[in-house]
């Protein structure tokens, strides 16, 4: 099979980059050190390639009422330009097809940036509900390996990234400079052409999540590290983000997992009257498990996925995402638990054979630089 490629991937090969497949992409698993990447974004700035993931954009006059009856978030929080909301696409089973971001430009302009390994059957879903609700919406996928338009993704994050950004893009600091979390803009006449600069992430850290032509991502990447932010990759991109208590789809929750489940409940709005797909199967099934974190406090091993989680009760769960945190120098997971353990316990993860001890703690283990849990 041939992999996918980003429009970066000879500057990662020329930059050393070990690769790996990665859900059919060729991505950068690191530069050298993982651990000095990770320690980069926590205590300076750094910067992941995200092309591999999917920006969709949604137009036509109904493009609001479709997503209040597709997403498990409500769209109607959406009333500033730039205003974007996390939420995920359910089945109607009530399990997770995506989770994802979407962005409100317009009224009649939605834009979704979805998971790489789901992209084609998210925008397969996306087409179907809107032909079955009659809504008449253009569906366009801008994604940067196969089209003229597309837009790659980079993404800079740390305490210094938005300044980074600002000294190789001075065009945006205006606009982006006052943009709250969860907020965008779109900024014009730039060295790098359109620009969509985001004040979102996937590391805990502050910083850009910036939407650039597939044909000029280069310039800008080669920019923002001749500014000195550090190429980052996959691997300190998944510790950082486990740090941070962040899902990552296909291994927290998927298709068969409900997000209540998988400690997402607050991005399901079941309150308002509208109704979305998937919203009568989580009212059925409530919630089942609890998502928490846990730190292994006995030596003898790594916390990995798929590991058995024993409460005292005798309950079990399990991890489904574990690795040894870089910032607190502990073995940490995320894992689904029984809904009788609270916060504090101590439970036991199987480990080969052996039970270890570990503590259960409310997420995140660490955010904007602070360690939380210990």
């Amino acid at each position: 099979m041939t992999l996918k490629a980003t429009p970066l991937n000879s500057v990662h090969r020329a930059a050393g980059a070990k690769m790996v497949d990665f859900g059919g992409w060729d991505m950068p698993v690191n530069y050298g050190s993982q651990i000095e990447e990770h320690n980069a974004v926590r205590g300076d700035s750094g910067m992941f390639d995200v092309s591999h993931m999917c920006v969709v954009d949604l137009k036509g006059a109904n493009v609001r009422a479709f997503l209040r009856g597709l997403l498990a978030n409500n769209v109607d929080k959406l009333q500033a330009p730039g205003k974007a909301l996390y939420s995920c696409m359910l089945n109607p089973q009530g399990g997770v097809i995506d989770d994802l971001i979407v962005y409100y430009f317009a009224e009649d302009w939605f834009r979704l940036v979805v998971n790489a390994g789901t992209a084609e059957k998210d925008i397969a879903w996306i087409r179907q509900q809107n032909d079955a609700t009659d809504s008449g919406l253009a569906i366009t996928p801008r994604r940067s390996d196969l089209s003229a338009d597309g837009i790659a993704l980079v993404a800079v994050q740390g305490p210094n990234a938005r300044a980074k950004v600002w000294q190789v893009a001075p065009q945006t600091q205006s606009a982006s400079e006052g943009l709250k979390p969860f907020n965008a803009v779109i900024v014009h006449d730039t060295p790098f052409g359109e620009l969509m600069v985001a004040r979102t992430g996937y590391t805990g850290e502050d910083g850009f999540e910036i939407g650039v032509p597939a044909s000029q991502v280069e310039a800008l990447w080669n920019a923002l590290a001749a500014a000195g932010v550090k190429p980052a990759g996959l691997g300190a991109r998944d510790t950082l983000r486990l740090e941070a208590g962040m899902n990552l789809y296909g291994q927290d929750m998927d298709d068969n997992v409900s997000p209540l489940d998988a400690g997402l409940a607050w991005t399901v709005d079941l309150n308002a009257e509208r109704d979305f797909i998937g919203k009568s199967a989580l009212q059925k099934n409530g919630q089942a498990q609890q998502f928490v974190g846990l730190i292994l406090r006995e030596k003898g091993g790594i916390l990995r996925a798929h590991q058995k989680v024993v409460a005292a009760s005798g309950n079990a769960g399990e991890i489904t995402s574990g690795t040894f945190s870089p910032s607190m120098q502990q073995a940490i997971a995320l894992a689904r638990v029984p809904v009788d353990v609270a916060i504090g316990d101590t439970v036991h993860v199987e480990i080969r054979d052996k039970k270890l001890a570990a503590s259960v703690v409310k997420l995140p283990f660490v955010r904007n630089g602070k360690i939380l849990a210990s």
